[in-house]
């Protein structure tokens, strides 16, 4: 029951979760392995019983059945031992994720390509030569070639694999490769969503008196609590062209919905709609993804430097602090589309539910600055990539980078800092306030600050820009 539970659930998802869900699983690359070792090891079956390729090649490369057994036992016994230290490396490395960084760490590197591949291949070979060891058999005359040959070469590729993958699990493990593997997950995912909502997206203006009322709308439930997966826009946009329908998302991707929160509302023209159409394009399940949220790449990454400030390792907060201005940069740049999806008449059809860049900003930062409890190192380093953004992103969000430093130099309250380390976080306020044109309200910070160093001479410390 419950194996046909699952394959129903993968049927009923669109391409585009189901293709995401299966790369999160551990059985599907190795699973393809496996089928291949069958084919091969027919293959291998073919040439020596049916073509019998030992009629024209040297005698001296053959085997006979009974020492071709006692090899195919060693090989067997070989592979499968390579295959539980596989096994027991990747449960070491899951275990270090989850307890020493982050649990929503697991599904990075179990979807990672190298990790099943290596898997597979495992599989795979074991398969293959137990299946040449069950059709041999202890005949002296027999005379093979194809089968020892092909299983020497793949327990010698289950053994390069092996040293391949603790490579790469060691390679994987190191605090910059974590966490620009994370930030370039989170970029390919927003580079899909701007794909999937570009041929949607027009320079056209849309005034709010043009919008219908909240009265003429109808409100959508949602059936069931869960997290807001993903929704299929191409699917929406079409069912609401033939609906004359508009559609507007009360909610956000990512966001957790009870049963009877309004997900959507829609406003009908001439033609009765039918809600379930518009419900089988949208995905409420138990678990956040990352599939259509640009959001949760933000928290996983805040999550591993929170985890790095109580563990005491600076170099990962610093990394993880890095790679979250990159990525805030890469959002900052997307999240100015409009919310309006028209369809290829130009005629408006999705009213999406968008958060600006302060609110990403503030993802991103924020929990950092609450874990960090005015650890001014981690203070500096934050408004050091602050005021890095003021340098590269458009003017439009400069407001929003100056009232986040603003507020976290004021968290400062009733707390003693050492000149020096008010020295380097005034430095970058300054630098920030001079790319916002803020100076103004700098010189207030500043004084704000110099009554909390804890040495009151403070001729270093800039008075002015």
């Amino acid at each position: 029951m419950g194996f046909f539970y699952y394959i129903r659930k993968y049927f009923k998802m669109s391409k585009r979760q189901r293709k995401s869900e299966l790369k999160s699983t551990l059985w599907f690359m190795p699973f393809w392995y496996i089928v291949g070792a069958v084919g091969l090891s027919a293959f291998t079956f073919y040439l020596d019983y049916i073509v019998d390729v030992s009629l024209y090649l040297p005698a001296a490369i053959g085997f006979s059945g009974q020492t071709l057994q006692v090899l195919l036992s060693a090989l067997v016994g070989g592979v499968l031992t390579l295959s539980a230290f596989t096994i027991n490396s990747l449960l070491v490395a899951l275990t270090t994720f989850s307890g020493q960084f982050s649990s929503k760490m697991l599904v990075n590197f179990v979807s990672d390509r190298a990790t099943q591949h290596v898997l597979g291949i495992f599989n795979g070979s074991f398969i293959y030569v137990l299946l040449n060891f069950l059709y041999v058999t202890h005949e002296e005359e027999e005379y093979i070639v194809a089968t020892p040959a092909l299983s020497i070469l793949t327990a010698i590729t289950a053994a390069v694999t092996f040293i391949y993958f603790i490579n790469h699990t060691t390679t994987w493990m190191q605090v910059h490769n974590i966490s620009y593997n994370m930030n370039s997950k989170s970029k390919s995912v927003q580079a899909s969503l701007e794909k999937e909502l570009k041929p949607y997206h027009l320079e056209k203006s849309v005034e709010k008196a043009e919008l219908p009322t909240e009265a003429d709308g109808k409100i959508i439930e949602a059936n069931q609590p869960g997290y807001f997966q993903v929704a299929d826009f191409s699917r929406l946009i079409k069912q609401a062209k033939r609906d004359n329908s508009l559609i507007r998302f009360d909610v956000r991707i990512g966001e957790f919905v009870v049963a009877g929160t309004p997900v959507v509302t829609y406003w009908e023209n001439e033609e009765k709609v039918d809600p379930a159409r518009y419900l089988k394009s949208i995905e409420i399940g138990i678990k956040q993804t990352e599939i259509q949220d640009l959001e949760y790449g933000l928290i996983k990454l805040a999550e591993v430097a929170i985890k790095a400030l109580g563990h005491n390792d600076p170099l990962t907060v610093t990394n993880t602090i890095h790679q979250i201005a990159d990525l805030l940069k890469s959002i900052g740049q997307s999240s100015n589309f409009s919310p309006y999806l028209f369809d290829q008449e130009q005629e408006l059809r999705i009213i999406l539910n968008q958060k600006d860049f302060r609110y990403y900003l503030h993802k991103g930062f924020a929990s950092i600055r609450e874990y960090a409890n005015q650890n001014s190192a981690v203070m500096t380093e934050l408004l050091t990539m602050v005021a890095l953004l003021s340098k590269t992103m458009d003017q439009s969000v400069h407001k929003d980078l100056w009232e986040f430093a603003r507020q976290t130099i004021l968290g400062f309250d009733n707390y003693s800092l050492y000149e020096n380390d008010c020295l380097y976080i005034l430095e970058q306020l300054s630098v920030l306030a001079k790319n916002t044109g803020n100076q103004k309200d700098y010189l207030f910070l500043l004084e704000y600050m110099l009554e909390r160093v804890s040495s009151k001479s403070a001729s270093k410390v800039p008075s002015s820009l």
